[in-house]
């Protein structure tokens, strides 16, 4: 992952509004250790700022913040774009030219051509990001169509704040750190407190599929969902998939397949986890098939026969071949987690997975980077 934060507020100094966006960008240095960056208009009062974690093109030619082609747009954007070889080939139709060879000049160069909400249709991924018109003198904050990267954002003391963490805001001057009364009731009903809330008062998420545009002329943003969850499933329950039971079943294969492809596609060495239930073994499965190299693959163990899956991931893992490693827990090691969580989750969460999660990510970063 990579992380983004910037501000939007009264013109500042260069310097000074430097200083403050690498405090900013400096408090998610974990989401993004291989590269930083700045991109300031003290003119218009904005600053974006970006911690890199490098995936496709390793190269400076994939540093951000990237401008367009063009010159129009600014972005920083935590993520990535599945479809972007598609994308790449489409825009070479049109005549475009490249510099290197991430997803993120494709994504540029898309909206160049279609427009911010018409290009955000036409790519598949996941991610959070800002995008700077300077022909418009327009902000928009951008979340992917599930909500799978987190975006904040709020209005501190007449400046806009916005970023990857709440962390990224607090290390603003301006920000301010009341606790919303509102959003802890949510989260007591729900285990953590669900988007558009914050566990602040004035900080929101960015709701999935959401487009928040912001102009200097507006003193609230102007909302727009450019993918709807309810929509996808109404438009499936209008025109059904036609056909019995076998084709159901290689379409969703094919479907599985293509997707799991498009993921695998990256300059870094990747992975998965492996808990031996159903969804990750067919993940992996599906890796293993379209891989010339065992997959790698991770498992967390407990001593506890009762919530240990290790052996069940063993099995799968040894059937498919990957190269499988696994770290067997102790209570201690859980425990000593527990001191680190405030760092990781900048507001309640209560799902107990949480604490292994963290471990099994330590665990295969000392593998993989994806």
């Amino acid at each position: 992952m990579c992380g983004i934060a910037g501000f939007w507020g009264p013109g500042f100094q260069a310097k000074d509004g430097g200083d403050v966006l690498r405090r900013m960008t400096d408090a998610i240095r974990h989401r993004g250790p291989d590269d930083e960056g700045q991109w300031l208009d003290a003119d218009a009062g904005l600053a974006l700022g970006h911690r890199r974690l490098s995936i496709l093109d390793l190269s400076p030619e994939g540093h951000q913040p990237m401008v367009s082609a063009g010159g129009r747009f600014v972005v920083i954007y935590n993520g990535e774009i599945y479809n972007w070889q598609e994308l790449r080939r489409e825009a070479e139709s049109h005549g475009a030219r490249w510099r290197g060879h991430s997803d993120t000049e494709v994504l540029l160069a898309a909206f160049e051509r279609r427009g911010i909400e018409a290009a955000l249709q036409a790519a598949t991924g996941m991610f959070a990001m800002a995008v700077w018109d300077r022909q418009e003198r327009a902000l928009s904050l951008v979340r992917d169509r599930l909500g799978e990267k987190p975006l904040y954002f709020g209005f501190h003391g007449g400046v806009l704040l916005f970023g990857s963490e709440l962390k990224a805001l607090r290390a603003h001057p301006a920000c301010g750190h009341e606790i919303d009364r509102g959003a802890v009731a949510l989260f007591l009903r729900h285990n953590y407190i669900p988007a558009p809330y914050s566990i602040y008062r004035g900080i929101r998420k960015i709701e999935p599929g959401q487009i928040a545009r912001f102009t200097a002329a507006s003193a609230e943003p102007e909302f727009t969902c450019y993918w709807s969850a309810r929509d996808a499933a109404g438009s499936g329950l209008t025109a059904p998939f036609a056909g019995g039971e076998s084709e159901y079943l290689e379409a969703l294969e094919r479907q599985l397949e293509g997707t799991v492809r498009d993921q695998m596609v990256a300059d870094v060495p990747l992975g998965a986890f492996l808990s031996g239930g159903v969804d990750s073994s067919l993940i992996v499965a599906l890796m293993q098939r379209q891989s010339a190299q065992p997959v790698r693959t991770f498992t967390i163990g407990f001593d506890e026969a009762e919530w240990d899956e290790a052996g069940h991931a063993r099995k799968v893992a040894a059937h498919l071949g990957t190269e499988h490693t696994e770290l067997t827990l102790t209570p201690q090691d859980l425990l000593d987690v527990v001191p680190r969580l405030p760092a990781m989750y900048d507001e309640p969460f209560s799902d107990s997975s949480q604490v292994p999660t963290s471990l099994v990510a330590v665990l295969a970063r000392q593998h993989v980077t994806v």
